[in-house]
């Protein structure tokens, strides 16, 4: 199965052009939903506690195992929602060490969202995703 083609439009007259995402993503094929991708290990313990960069990094590799598991890849996400407890200029930085190379290029819609608390005390970051693949 072939990735299907992905439209991303960060260009749009009267509106600052951003460097990291893109404003509208569409693609022919079925949309696949993905639930939140947090910070746990296949025994289900949280990696990195304490550590945001860690967190990130574990996070990242879980959303790519969901991705591949429904036959999508990095280049076929079009929507991101980052859930980030404490959000601060530092945070984002690790996120966006991290988001860069995962997306190669790819430049999905995005929103960032500073929250209070997530699932667990200790947990400090989500990533939701919306991709397509190919019927």
């Amino acid at each position: 199965m072939s990735e299907p083609t992905v439209q991303l439009i960060d260009t749009i007259p009267g509106l600052f052009t951003p460097p990291t995402y893109s404003y509208i993503a569409s693609a022919p094929g079925e949309l696949v939903f993905f639930a939140g991708q947090v910070a746990l290990d296949a025994e289900g313990k949280l990696v990195g506690v304490g550590d945001f960069a860690a967190q990130v990094k574990q996070t990242f590799a879980n959303l790519r195992l969901a991705l591949a598991a429904a036959g999508c890849t990095p280049a076929t996400v079009l929507k991101t929602n980052y859930y980030v407890v404490g959000l601060t200029r530092e945070r984002l930085v690790a996120i966006r060490t991290e988001r860069t190379p995962f997306f190669a290029g790819n430049k999905p819609a995005s929103t960032l969202i500073g929250v209070q608390m997530l699932f667990d005390p200790d947990a400090l970051i989500e990533i939701e995703v919306v991709a397509v693949r190919a019927r």
